[in-house]
């Protein structure tokens, strides 16, 4: 409960909650000693390391051992990415949250999602209904958690950019009359329209800095917003050198990319000491 009032007042700052998101308990240590006030997943991140394509493909039992291993590894808050819910009911996904907040997550992404059959987001009831059942979840369990609801509405094609505008308005409204406690837009890069959003909406709105072209944080502060998330941007990155250090020992036998600015085994073995 300590945990989960930090993390909801870390929202409430005028400087943006940073998320460079975590994969694994290494990872979080890393982030945790590097000055992380909280620990986000990426689950796409999780996924990759578990050996599942992103996209619920690895068991929900696999997510939670991550998660487990993670809050034990950390000492500040930890917000899980759950995205579309790991079950096909409202009901099912209110059970993976309970079982989250017994490991000791104390928030959630949790997502609409696009439907690849039609390319356009699910309907924004399914969605409304799951967070209104993890809300109630969370209150029977005490936990003020964080649902942090995620609108994909800028990852469909739209032909009519003020159109989606105003349908992410109106999903934002209903999935915070649900219980959401922040809304999470991945794809916004334009700051007049970023400010507009958090003014609308009047809770704090996540965004998604885990590709280039979006705003640096001070001009996000500026713009009100009170989240920024990495998601597997860091992984994305750490796999890219990897693939750099095997290439260049593979090909010419040597390896500067590797201990350029690697760390310590000692430095590594002290995260968990």
């Amino acid at each position: 409960m300590r945990h989960a009032q930090k993390f909801r007042l870390l929202h409430q700052q005028d400087r943006p909650l940073i998320l460079v998101n975590a994969w694994d308990a290494a990872s979080a240590r890393l982030l945790e000693s590097s000055g992380a006030a909280a620990i986000a997943t990426t689950s796409a991140g999780i996924a990759w390391t578990l050996g599942y394509a992103d996209g619920e493909r690895m068991p929900m039992s696999d997510m939670l051992d991550a998660c487990r291993r993670i809050c034990r590894s950390v000492q500040v808050p930890v917000s899980a990415d759950i995205e579309r819910g790991f079950g096909e009911t409202a009901a099912a996904a209110a059970g993976n949250v309970q079982a989250l907040l017994d490991v000791g997550i104390v928030g959630i992404n949790i997502e609409d999602g696009i439907d690849g059959s039609t390319g356009r987001v699910h309907d924004l009831g399914v969605l409304a209904g799951q967070i209104a059942a993890i809300r109630k979840v969370a209150d029977a369990a005490g936990v003020a958690l964080f649902i942090n609801a995620r609108i994909d509405t800028y990852f469909a094609a739209a032909s009519d950019p003020i159109a989606r505008y105003e349908a992410t308005v109106h999903r934002a409204q209903v999935y915070i009359n649900c219980g959401a406690d922040g809304i999470f837009v991945p794809g916004l890069v334009d700051l007049e329209e970023i400010a507009k959003l958090a003014w609308t909406i009047g809770k704090p709105l996540n965004v998604y800095a885990g590709h280039s072209g979006v705003p640096p944080i001070a001009a996000l502060a500026q713009a009100n917003v009170k989240r920024v998330s990495l998601g597997c941007g860091p992984l994305q990155a750490s796999l890219a050198l990897t693939r750099r250090i095997a290439i260049e020992a593979i090909e010419k036998g040597t390896y500067d990319a590797m201990t350029a600015d690697m760390l310590s085994a000692k430095a590594v073995n002290a995260l968990f000491e």
